[in-house]
């Protein structure tokens, strides 16, 4: 239940649900309630506007995604990367397919080429009603296997659902198996709620964050010219699904602090 709610948040707190919500109490309160109707109005202008100019989504995002800027990582027992970067090989793809989160999977594998530890554990399920189909642990696992990772050094764990059970599952294996530390790869936005719930678990991870959305240039490109700053206040998709998923993370980390979970 707690899942298929978590799934409703879109239609209630994302910027473009909510405008939508804005917008059909307008249509209805247009004859009857017309100032009601206009405020709704201005509001959802207001919301998508606000949420989809180049400026307040690169700083939101921004916000989440520099607390764990990379570093020299040191040698770990293991390496952990979360799930949410695949796309199952449901026809007509001839095969897995990357999300945009897909850096997840290809930094796990350069991490370990580098040495940086002896095993992958690749860490995440399948909602069923996402349709039937391998786990996205198995996914990532043919993914790592078709460019030359041994599968004897991948783990696979593929019944996790969300973020929490990721840690709580992915405890049990290092209890298992004698791993005390881990390098943490996930997308650096994913990363400060990740990193807090794996603590939680007191397990020692380091953060290793990729996929970041924001760089210094994207940062400085809004100031490079008065053109740049003017044309980055144009309502952009990338722009609002971007802020949007850093909203996502900042509800995400008041829902689990309420639930005990970080």
């Amino acid at each position: 239940m707690f899942l298929y709610l978590s799934k409703l948040l879109p239609l209630f707190f994302y910027p473009l649900g909510l405008a939508c919500v804005v917008l059909i109490i307008a249509l209805i309160t247009i004859k009857r309630r017309p100032r009601t109707s206009v405020f709704c109005i201005v509001l959802a202008l207001i919301l998508l506007i606000g949420t989809s100019n180049g400026w307040t989504a690169r700083y939101f995002v921004k916000s989440l995604e520099w607390q764990n800027t990379p570093s020299q990582l040191p040698n770990a027992d293991a390496i952990v990367v979360l799930g949410g970067a695949t796309r199952s090989a449901f026809l007509p793809r001839p095969t897995v397919d990357l999300k945009e989160a897909g850096d997840r999977v290809i930094y796990g594998a350069q991490l370990y080429l580098q040495k940086k530890a002896p095993s992958i554990i690749l860490s995440g399920g399948r909602i069923e009603w996402f349709g039937k189909g391998t786990s996205e642990a198995t996914d990532m696992a043919s993914l790592l296997t078709s460019i030359g990772i041994p599968s004897e050094a991948i783990i696979e764990e593929p019944n996790s659902l969300n973020t929490y059970e990721n840690a709580v599952n992915v405890k049990k294996i290092l209890e298992q198996r004698g791993i005390k530390k881990i390098l943490l790869v996930t997308s650096a936005i994913h990363m400060p709620r990740s990193l807090l719930i794996f603590k939680k678990q007191k397990i020692d991870a380091i953060p290793a964050p990729t996929d970041f959305l924001v760089s210094y240039g994207e940062l400085q490109e809004l100031t490079s010219t008065p053109k740049a700053a003017i044309l980055n206040l144009i309502p952009d998709t990338d722009n609002i699904h971007n802020f949007t998923s850093a909203l996502k993370e900042y509800i995400g980390l008041v829902i689990y602090r309420l639930r005990g979970w970080l």
